[in-house]
C-alpha cells in the first residue's frame, strides 16, 4: 500500500496582498501528476486546506476541481482529509455526498451521540489497495479544541490528556477491526513537542496552558502519523513514522531557505517499510535582496542590477527588499519602486532595520505616569525617536509632528 502525505495547502492565501491562485493551481496540477507517476493508492491531507474559515469561491472551486480531477485520473484513489486550525470544520464537512462520490473521507470536528458521548467511530476510515481490499485503517483526527476531547481525571493538563485519550480510544476501536496485514495510520493537525516553527508564518496554538504534544501521543501500534500545522517538513522525536510534510508553498519570506515537499509512505504487511520525500517545485520565486539587510544605496544598486526573465505577471517573483537605515527615510518606498521600474518582479515587502549611532540612555526615559505627565508631546516624541534610532528627530520631522498636534480634530492643518 502506497500513501502520499501532504498538508497546509492554505488555498486562498495572499502574500502581502498578492493573490496566489496561480501557484496553488500549479501545485495541485503537479500533485496529480506526482500521484499518477508514483502509483499512489491513497492521499492523506493533514489539515489547513484553506487559509481561513471563510474561503473565497475561487479557493473552494480549486479544491473541488482537484478532487474531481483526481477521481477521473486515478479512479481507485482513496482520500482522507482532516480540518486544520485555519479551516471551518462545518464548512469543510458540508458537501458530504460530494466527497463520497470522490472516495474522500473528510473529518472536520468531533460529534457526540444523544447521551453526549464522543462518537469515536467517525474518526476511523478504511483505505483500500488496488485490488479493492482494505489495507489500512486511518485515524482521521482533525484539529482538536478543548470541547472536542474526552474529560480525563488527571493531575496534569486535561486538554493534553484528553487528546491522548481520544487517540487511544479511537485506536482501540481500529485495532478491533484490524486483520492480518492491515496497517493503522493516523492523521493529526497539531503542534508537537520539539517541532521547529517557521519564523512568522504559523498561527500559534495555545490552549489549556500547553502548546505542544509529546510524540508518545502516537502509540507504537500506529505505523505512520501524518501531521499538519508546522510548515517546515520534519520528523518528530527522531521518528521516521511521525512526520510533518510541511506546506507545499512558502507561506512567508521566512520559509524561503528550506525545501517544500510531500512524503511517499510505503506500507507492507501492516508495517512501515519506507518513506520518500518528493520535492515540490518552486512555481514562483521569492527573492530577498540583499541576503542580509544593507544600506539603502547598496540595496538600490542591487535592485537596479536585477536581470530577470519577462514572465507573465502571475509568474513573476515576489521581492522582499531588506534595508538597514540610520534614521527614518520618508521616501523609501518611492526610491525602491523607482529602482524596480520596468523590472518583471512584484515588490511584496520592504524590511527595515535600524543601526543606532549610540545606545539609548534608558535612565532618561520616564519611569512613571507622573514623570510622563510633566513632558510636552514633542518631548515625548523626541525621546521615543532617540530610543528607537539613537538620534534626535530631524528638524523637518519634528516640525511635521508639531503641525499635526495643532491640526483641528475634524481635518488636516488649517
Amino acid at each position: 500500500m502506497r500513501l502520499l502525505h501532504t498538508a497546509d495547502w492554505h488555498l486562498g492565501q495572499s502574500l502581502h496582498t498578492f493573490e496566489r491562485g496561480y501557484e496553488h493551481q500549479r501545485f495541485l496540477d503537479w500533485l496529480l501528476d506526482t500521484m499518477d507517476t508514483e502509483r499512489i493508492d491513497a492521499l492523506l491531507v493533514a489539515g489547513d486546506i484553506f487559509d481561513n474559515a471563510n474561503p473565497s469561491a475561487a479557493a473552494q472551486r480549486q479544491f473541488y476541481r482537484f478532487l474531481a480531477a483526481a477521481k477521473r485520473r486515478l479512479p481507485r484513489l482513496d482520500i482522507a482529509i482532516i480540518a486544520g486550525n485555519h479551516d471551518s470544520a462545518g464548512r469543510l464537512e458540508a458537501p458530504a455526498p460530494l466527497f463520497e462520490a470522490f472516495d474522500a473521507a473528510v473529518v472536520g470536528h468531533t460529534t457526540r451521540d444523544g447521551d453526549g458521548a464522543i462518537e469515536f467511530e467517525r474518526f476511523i476510515t478504511p483505505l483500500r489497495d488496488r485490488a479493492g481490499d482494505i489495507a489500512v485503517w486511518c485515524l482521521a483526527v482533525p484539529f482538536l479544541r478543548p470541547g472536542d476531547v474526552p474529560r480525563v481525571e488527571t493531575d496534569g493538563d486535561p486538554y493534553l490528556k484528553g487528546i491522548e485519550a481520544l487517540y487511544q480510544r479511537t485506536l482501540e476501536r481500529a485495532l478491533k477491526r484490524q486483520e492480518n496485514g492491515q496497517a493503522v495510520v493516523a492523521l493529526g493537525h497539531c503542534h508537537m513537542r520539539g517541532g521547529q516553527l517557521s519564523e512568522d508564518s504559523e498561527r500559534r496554538i495555545v490552549i489549556g496552558g500547553i502548546e505542544a504534544l509529546p510524540v508518545e501521543t502516537f502509540d507504537p501500534a500506529i505505523s505512520y502519523a501524518a501531521l499538519g500545522h508546522l510548515h517546515r517538513a520534519q520528523q518528530v522525536g527522531g521518528q521516521e513514522r511521525v512526520r510533518y510534510s510541511g506546506s507545499p508553498l512558502p507561506m512567508s519570506f521566512a520559509e524561503v531557505g528550506y525545501p517544500h515537499q510531500v512524503i511517499r509512505v510505503d506500507l507492507d504487511n501492516g508495517s512501515l517499510v519506507d518513506t520518500k520525500t518528493i520535492r515540490v517545485p518552486r512555481f514562483v520565486d521569492l527573492l530577498r535582496i540583499p541576503a542580509q539587510p544593507a544600506p539603502l544605496n547598496e540595496v538600490l544598486d542591487a535592485l537596479a542590477a536585477l536581470d530577470l526573465p519577462d514572465d507573465p505577471l502571475e509568474a513573476r517573483p515576489y521581492l522582499e527588499a531588506r534595508v538597514r537605515l540610520d534614521a527614518p527615510e520618508p521616501g523609501l518606498r518611492a526610491r525602491i519602486e523607482a529602482a524596480l521600474e520596468d523590472k518583471p518582479v512584484r515588490l511584496a515587502r520592504i524590511e527595515t532595520s535600524y543601526r543606532r549611532a549610540v545606545e539609548p540612555d534608558f535612565a532618561d526615559i520616564p519611569q512613571s505616569m507622573d514623570e510622563l505627565s510633566r513632558l510636552r508631546p514633542d518631548e515625548i516624541f523626541g525621546k521615543l525617536h532617540w530610543r528607537k534610532y539613537g538620534s534626535e528627530p530631524a528638524p523637518e520631522l519634528l516640525a511635521a509632528f508639531r503641525e499635526l498636534l495643532l491640526a483641528p480634530e475634524t481635518g488636516g492643518p488649517s
